[in-house]
């Protein structure tokens, strides 16, 4: 049995992680789905996101822990408060067609819940590659 955390603020990290765990995925796995909801996060999108994982990420037993908050934060607080083995994230925030283009056709740097949590926490960490339109 593994244990995943992810933490998520949009539908289209949510489905990338979807289609990167997929296959990985047993009825033995959990899931626990972390969506922030604060003054610049539309809860709307968060609501969305969790649907989408509720959907599209069986077998596993998927929960979903609703919190406030800034998302790097809420993030350690929930990896504290819960086991999990693996933490899967998104690259960054909303629509994988925002950023600016690189040279090598990806978008640029990570979101800042990434470079809050790469190196800090305690456990591996995905970060699912987002499709590009």
């Amino acid at each position: 049995m593994t244990r995943y955390l992810l933490a998520t603020a949009s539908v289209h990290a949510t489905a990338a992680a979807a289609d990167d765990l997929g296959d990985r995925l047993t009825a033995d796995d959990d899931v626990l789905v972390v969506t922030v909801s604060g003054p610049d996060l539309d809860a709307r999108d968060a609501g969305d996101a969790a649907n989408v994982a509720r959907s599209r990420l069986l077998p596993a037993t998927v929960e979903v822990l609703e919190r406030e908050g800034e998302p790097g934060e809420a993030t350690r607080a929930v990896l504290a408060e819960r086991d999990a083995d693996v933490l899967a994230l998104g690259p960054r925030r909303g629509d994988p067609t925002e950023g600016e283009k690189t040279d090598s056709g990806g978008r640029d740097t990570p979101g800042s819940t990434v470079r809050a949590l790469l190196g800090m926490v305690d456990v591996s960490v995905v970060v699912v590659p987002l499709p590009e339109s």
